[in-house]
């Protein structure tokens, strides 16, 4: 039987948390998600990963383990994906949790409201920080000056084909961008009141990683989203970017060149 979602980890040297996050999979396997698959990528793991990954697609038969040479969660993401079977596809990362019930309710939301392209939950954080992940509501004006979306969100497998997959000459905040390439032409964002994971802080983590690459993504999404930005912000995302549309207006109305 073809599954309905697919849960898509890329792994790399996450032998302390991989057992717990496939844990939390194995919670929530029984009807009505017994039709799912996990994907997992091993993206050159040095440690122990690959070994616990093959463990467990030894024990539970919807669990694939996929291998590659180290280039990234991107590529890995791709990776799974190309190879997921699913409808509806779900990332989560190797050293986070996934909660019980929001999957059934994302899938049913999907299923009933073609207009919606992302169901979201309202995550919370666990490890070195605690506490909800308070992100604002969804809009596209503010989607073009920050990510609303957290990585972990049930989208369409057909709008990942759509959009050509996540971007890989993006160093940091990939879904951010993954997220503008689906929403930018139209479709709603559901956000359900339970959380969809619980996210791990940890010292090191990807999270903490990516706010060194600012200068980075901003000069890319500005490469790959021109006119989205022309649209929401009347001009480029800034490094400020919060301050971006209202400088694009001045700029424009003093005629000035545009920078970031």
């Amino acid at each position: 039987m073809q599954p309905v979602v697919s849960i898509i980890i890329p792994v790399y040297n996450s032998e302390r948390y991989l057992a717990q996050t496939l844990d939390s999979v194995l919670a929530v396997s029984t009807p009505p998600l017994a039709d799912m698959e996990v994907v997992l990528v091993d993206d050159g793991s040095t440690d122990r990963s690959l070994e616990i990954a093959r463990d467990y697609a030894a024990r539970y038969g919807f669990i694939r383990v996929l291998e590659q040479p180290n280039a990234g969660p991107v590529r890995a993401r791709n990776n799974a994906v190309e190879h997921a079977r699913g409808r509806y596809i779900f990332p989560l990362d190797s050293d986070d949790l996934l909660v019980p019930g929001f999957l059934a309710e994302a899938v049913r939301v999907l299923d009933r409201e073609p207009e919606v392209k992302v169901v979201a939950g309202r995550n919370e954080f666990f490890g070195d920080r605690k506490g909800p992940w308070r992100l604002p509501e969804f809009s596209l004006r503010l989607l073009a000056r920050r990510n609303l979306i957290c990585v972990s969100a049930l989208y369409r497998r057909e709008d990942w084909v759509r959009v050509g997959g996540y971007c890989e000459e993006i160093v940091a905040l990939e879904d951010w961008d993954f997220w503008i390439s689906v929403l930018k032409d139209g479709g709603r964002v559901a956000t359900l009141d339970g959380a969809a994971i619980r996210y791990r802080i940890r010292q090191g983590s990807k999270r903490v990683r990516d706010r060194a690459w600012k200068h980075h993504v901003v000069d890319t999404l500005n490469r790959r989203h021109a006119a989205f930005f022309e649209r929401e912000l009347c001009g480029p995302l800034h490094y400020q970017r919060t301050w971006s549309r209202p400088l694009n207006r001045l700029r424009r109305l003093l005629g000035l060149k545009r920078k970031r």
